[in-house]
Order: structure tokens, then C-alpha cells, then sequence
């Protein structure tokens, strides 16, 4: 399996993660002596499941280093066209991939175990989309005071993990399905329209669980998702904000 890693977001220096990147990729704001993406790097370089690296948005000026070939794409304007862009830069470099470990750049507590279960578990079904969740007890315990947002099924809140996996073939061939989605991110009715007024409502009055929601949202968009009960908290804890990353520069400096 190959490794896409998408490295946008370029903090403007009204945003309090400005201080720590000075106008630079938020991937390269440093935690623990390196910059959040090295760790990651450093994560799939020592699994024996990951071939290549692909990076978008960043390029080889940065220094970054891993032990598996590392490839460029330049930013493509979104994260939809990244994640196609990253795509297709993969499949460019070998033909025969099926699969896409996609890791988010802001997620630098991962270590090489976690990279290697997700492999191993996605490995056990024949899925289209492999998406990590996180309980709320499971997030709280290892980073209390993260202030993630959970999202209340039935008999569990959790959130979302940032590391996932997906075919080549749903993002190459479905590109349709991409299009749509980016076009409707911020229109929330048009979004409705896509997943199902039925299934909101179930999820909205915690009548299903995770593996229901997915199952059916699966059948509405034609694709086969599963979703994954993450026992790894790092998976989800991203520094999207300037206190998240605080937060992981102190749980660095603790080990």
C-alpha cells in the first residue's frame, strides 16, 4: 500500500497558529524538535506495509526525509482536488495500486503500530472506504482537555479519526461522486440531498449505530464504507487549532 499525506493549510497571520509557522505549511509547525509531518513520515517509514510516499503541497525544498521513496504534488487549490491530485500521482507511480493510506499532515503522535493495524484491519474485509472512528472515552482518557466535536449515534459518542483508507478506484473512476461533494461542501441541503433525509434523521435521533450509518450511507452513494472502532486516540488528535497543538507539544515534551 502506498501513503498519501495532505499538507495544506497555510495559516494567515490574523490565526493564532501564525506564530508557529510564519507564513509555512501548518504540516511543518514543529512538535517535539521536528515538524508534525516528519513524524509522520518517520511512522510509515519504518512499516514494512507502505511502498511509497506521496506529499501534496508541499516540495523537496522542505528537508523532509523517510526511509520509503518520497514523491511531490503541488497544492491543487482544495482538499478534493489534493486527495485526487495525491490519487492519481500513486496510481502515475504504480499502476496495480488498489488501495490509499490517506494521513492528514496535523497528526504526529501516530507511530508505526497504528499504521500497521490499520493496514492489517482494512485487510480483512473488501471495502471501497475504510474510515476511522474514535470513541469519546477513548479520546478523553489519553488527551483530556482536546476539545474534539463527537457526534452521538446510538450508545456511543465519537469523532473522526484523520487517518484513513480508500481504493484508488473510488476516487479515479468516481470522480463524479468527488465533484459533487466539493461542490456542495458548503451547501448543507444539497449535502442532505446526497446522504439521505432518512439517514440523517436516524443518526440525528442516535437510532443507529456507526456500522448501520455506514452501511446505509454506502447503499445511497454507491460506494462500500466501513466503519472502524479506532482504539488509538492519536489517529483523531489533530492540531487543527493553535491550543491542539499546544496540547501536543506538551504531551511530547512529557514522554
Amino acid at each position: 500500500m502506498d501513503a498519501l499525506i495532505t499538507a495544506g493549510g497555510f495559516p494567515s497571520e490574523d490565526d493564532p497558529f501564525f506564530k508557529y509557522t510564519l507564513g509555512k505549511s501548518k504540516a511543518l509547525a514543529e512538535v517535539g524538535g521536528k515538524p508534525m509531518i516528519q513524524w509522520i513520515l518517520d511512522a510509515v517509514g519504518e512499516s514494512s506495509k507502505i511502498n511509497n510516499v506521496v506529499i501534496v503541497s508541499l516540495d523537496d525544498s522542505t528537508g523532509l526525509t523517510c526511509k520509503k521513496p518520497i514523491h511531490y504534488v503541488s497544492h491543487q487549490g482544495g482538499m478534493i482536488d489534493n486527495i485526487k491530485a495525491g490519487t492519481e500521482k500513486i496510481v502515475e507511480i504504480n499502476q496495480d495500486a488498489k488501495y490509499v493510506l490517506a494521513i492528514a499532515s496535523d497528526i504526529p503522535a501516530i507511530t508505526t503500530e497504528m499504521v500497521d493495524w490499520l493496514v492489517d484491519t482494512c485487510r480483512e474485509t473488501d471495502d471501497d472506504l475504510y474510515y476511522n472512528i474514535i470513541e469519546r472515552a477513548v479520546m478523553e482518557k489519553r488527551f483530556p482537555g482536546a476539545n474534539r466535536t463527537y457526534t452521538k449515534l446510538k450508545g456511543v459518542e465519537l469523532c473522526g479519526g484523520d487517518m484513513n483508507v480508500f481504493t484508488t478506484s473510488s476516487v479515479v473512476a468516481q470522480e463524479g461522486l468527488w465533484n459533487k461533494l466539493e461542490a456542495n461542501r458548503k451547501k448543507p441541503l444539497k449535502q442532505v440531498a446526497m446522504v439521505g433525509i432518512d439517514n440523517l434523521l436516524l443518526i440525528a435521533l442516535r437510532l443507529i449505530t456507526p456500522e448501520q450509518a455506514a452501511a446505509r450511507i454506502s447503499k445511497r452513494i454507491g460506494m462500500k464504507a466501513r466503519a472502524i472502532r479506532c482504539p488509538y486516540a492519536e489517529i483523531a488528535m489533530d492540531a487543527d487549532k493553535a491550543e491542539q497543538l499546544e496540547l501536543l507539544i506538551k504531551d511530547f515534551e512529557s514522554r
